[in-house]
């Protein structure tokens, strides 16, 4: 068995980093992060790119939010993973070109 009960001298201290308090810095948080999204969607009429774009500022809210300072690192961790995204969609349309050209050769 195992016991349930530890004395202080068994315990042992976890270094967490500090994330900030709930409340006002998320609300915060929530409004730089649909402020950035409308600029990031203006700039594009492609839902694909919009839906990756949707994807990436959410991801990087969340990185964002386990730092101490999420206000201060959304902008460029959002630009960052929209410049991937935006990367990742002309991959895939390049792709899909070859691929439409080359299916024709192959039957």
């Amino acid at each position: 068995r195992v016991p349930i009960w530890f004395s202080e001298e068994d315990r042992f201290a976890a270094n967490l980093p500090a994330v900030p308090p709930r409340g006002r810095v998320e609300q915060e948080l929530e409004s730089l992060k649909a402020w950035l999204l409308r600029n990031l969607l203006a700039e594009t009429s492609n839902p694909v790119l919009g839906e990756a774009l949707r994807r990436a500022v959410n991801e990087a809210a969340t990185l964002a939010w386990m730092t101490p300072f999420p206000l201060l690192v959304l902008p460029a961790l959002a630009e960052e993973k929209a410049r991937s995204a935006r990367l990742h969609i002309q991959r895939q349309h390049v792709i899909r070109e070859r691929s439409r050209t080359l299916l024709p050769q192959a039957a």
